[in-house]
């Protein structure tokens, strides 16, 4: 067996196995190569590299050792992000400041400022992922705080 990259004239390029290299001609003249992608039948060979083991005396090569994990030339530095993440964690803390705590009874006050029973007030408190799931689907306006919180009862 003989493995071929293959290219369409819309430059897509695919791999396909062959008997050998006349099986290959017989199909392309016969018509019956076609690009899997767009089917597109003018299909000719690809530049392939060839894969050419190495002696087996030979030292291995350096580039086929597995590549350094590197890192992104604008990638924040450690030091960034936790600065970043200190003026998150004031922010939240300000904002909790401002806000009730309510517990695991969060889904019940929120839909009930939402519906009008209970007075509009800034809270905070626990629920289920279905609880708050349902809250959106019913149009009740939450959102998740960006950092996790100890409930007040567990602080020492």
């Amino acid at each position: 067996m003989i493995v071929f990259d293959l290219q369409c004239s819309a430059r897509h390029v695919f791999e396909a196995w062959f008997g050998s290299s006349a099986a290959y001609d017989e199909q392309r003249a016969r018509g019956l190569l076609a690009c899997p992608i767009c089917g597109d039948a003018a299909v000719t060979k690809a530049v392939m590299a060839p894969n050419i083991p190495a002696k087996g005396n030979r030292a291995t090569n350096q580039s086929t050792a597995p590549a350094a994990v590197t890192v992104a030339a604008n990638a924040p530095s450690p030091k960034d992000i936790k600065a970043a993440l200190q003026v998150i964690a004031k922010a939240q803390a300000e904002m909790l400041a401002q806000s009730t705590w309510v517990g695991r009874g969060f889904a019940d006050t929120a839909r009930a400022m939402h519906d009008g029973t209970v007075a509009q007030a800034p809270i905070h408190g626990q629920t289920t992922l279905a609880e708050a799931k349902a809250l959106v689907e019913e149009g009740v306006p939450i959102a998740p705080l960006p950092l996790p919180i100890a409930p007040p009862e567990t602080v020492n």
